[in-house]
């Protein structure tokens, strides 16, 4: 019986109609009250019912605003929207950190990806904000409680780890190891993140392409060589020109002699 009155207690408390019921009734309460100390009409007593009025006011805002925190958290909680990715706008190549577009993109990715220090700098730091989301929503377990589609790709998208970037910020932002790490309670498969710890694949992706970085991005001899025949190249010429004693001179005022 106990147990049937605290389920009927639960599914009032939780009611999507409460508070209008509860307001519905303090006011009928606070009626019958005015009424009666309209007809009684005595200063101390309306003193009273003023105050009485006061209590019960702040009391239904304080159940209401309880109410209203304790239903709120978990669907927040569980259903935290994806920020909007702003940096991808800027900067397309980070889309390859999603693992959406398949593997034969992701793989010629990887050249874009990390051909200049800004884009590398941009895909750190986007690594870094979804491991961020993924883990602030807690582990697997109370994560997937109200897991969408949107969950389900951004953890597969950490997992994979591709270019070795989640697994550069959890050891240096972190302070992980392949044995040890907080955020591997958001994971399910935590495989390939730890083998890109140990093999330091991101430090070796950062060596094979930093060497490029500063390099010209063509040769002035590759220049030259590309123009079409009809440019001019900007170089002398051995072409014999007349010289001006080797012209005749020529007078507008003499006619011209017969052909």
């Amino acid at each position: 019986m106990n147990w049937a009155w605290a389920a009927s207690l639960d599914q009032i408390w939780h009611s999507p109609n409460l508070p209008f019921y509860l307001t519905l009734a303090t006011a009928g309460f606070v009626g019958i009250i005015v009424l009666i100390t309209l007809l009684r009409s005595e200063r101390s007593m309306a003193n009273g019912v003023l105050a009485l009025i006061t209590l019960l006011a702040i009391g239904v805002a304080g159940v209401v605003a309880l109410r209203g925190v304790g239903a709120a958290s978990p669907v927040q909680s569980a259903e935290a929207p994806r920020p909007v990715p702003t940096a991808t706008a800027a900067l397309p190549q980070l889309s390859c950190i999603d693992e959406l577009a398949g593997d034969a993109v992701l793989s010629a990715c990887e050249k874009t990806l990390f051909g200049s220090a800004e884009s590398v700098a941009a895909a750190v730091a986007y690594a870094a904000s979804q491991i961020t989301l993924l883990t602030s929503l807690g582990d697997v377990a109370t994560a997937n409680k109200g897991a969408g589609s949107d969950l389900q790709a951004l953890r597969r998208a950490v997992e994979r780890d591709r270019y070795g970037l989640m697994a550069y910020v959890l050891m240096v932002r972190d302070r992980c190891t392949p044995a040890a790490c907080r955020a591997f309670r958001s994971l399910t498969d935590t495989r390939q993140i730890a083998a890109n710890m140990e093999e330091r694949l991101y430090e070796n992706l950062i060596m094979r392409y930093a060497a490029s970085w500063n390099a010209p991005t063509q040769t002035a001899a590759g220049m030259m060589a590309a123009l079409p025949p009809s440019m001019p190249t900007g170089k002398p010429t051995n072409a014999e020109f007349p010289t001006s004693a080797s012209t005749p001179p020529v007078s507008i005022m003499n006619p011209e002699p017969p052909v």
